[in-house]
């Protein structure tokens, strides 16, 4: 029976929590596309500008933005030409492969991601009236969900306390070889800048 049928929701809270979690999907998409619509770009196009804001180097470029957004090269390639042509982005050239580049935000495009950047204003301020351990167990919930997702091969690239090679869990406590620290449920980290995957 489907997680959208109301009989299944009253029977398994999986249905009702599934049911949640596109109603908030819906809350993100309509966001975004209200973003998009101020800056007369596409949602894709505000979403590689804001990556492009807060990740370093090696992951902006075309390849690696097709397995963050789960897209084809084309569809990012041809969402790169318009920013480059808006004069929101700059490629720099590869010097060991001439066919590969780095992506990097203008003066103006950086001052879209940075606006855009905080479209989720409105989601997060209800989250901030939770508890703290509302919060905690609301995080280690996605968490979980999303490194099933991840395993399951349903979302691609996930820099994660749990798919990093620095990650530790043992007798019940998160560690992290490379901060030498325990990690609360509240410090585990979802896009993690020094993420080094399980090779």
């Amino acid at each position: 029976m489907s997680s959208f049928n109301p009989e299944r929701q009253e029977n398994k809270i999986e249905g009702k929590i599934v049911v949640a979690l596109e109603r908030i999907s819906e809350a993100f998409r309509v966001l975004l596309w209200n973003e998009s619509k101020s800056n007369a770009l596409s949602p894709i196009q505000v979403q590689i500008l804001i990556f492009l804001l807060f990740h370093s180097g090696e992951k902006c470029k075309v390849s690696y933005l097709a397995a963050e957004f789960n897209m084809t090269k084309a569809t990012i390639s041809d969402s790169v030409k318009v920013l480059f042509l808006k004069k929101l982005i700059k490629k720099t050239g590869d010097e060991l492969d001439t066919r590969s580049f780095t992506i990097s935000l203008t003066a103006e495009g950086k001052k879209i991601a940075e606006q855009a950047s905080f479209f989720t204003a409105s989601i997060e301020k209800p989250i901030g009236r939770l508890s703290d351990e509302q919060k905690k167990a609301m995080l280690d919930g996605l968490l979980k969900l999303i490194y099933e997702l991840n395993r399951a091969g349903v979302i691609n690239i996930q820099r994660m306390c749990f798919t990093c090679a620095n990650y530790q869990f043992d007798k019940g406590t998160h560690y992290c070889k490379l901060l030498q620290t325990t990690l609360a449920g509240g410090r585990l980290r979802i896009d993690c800048p020094e993420h080094e995957f399980i090779s």
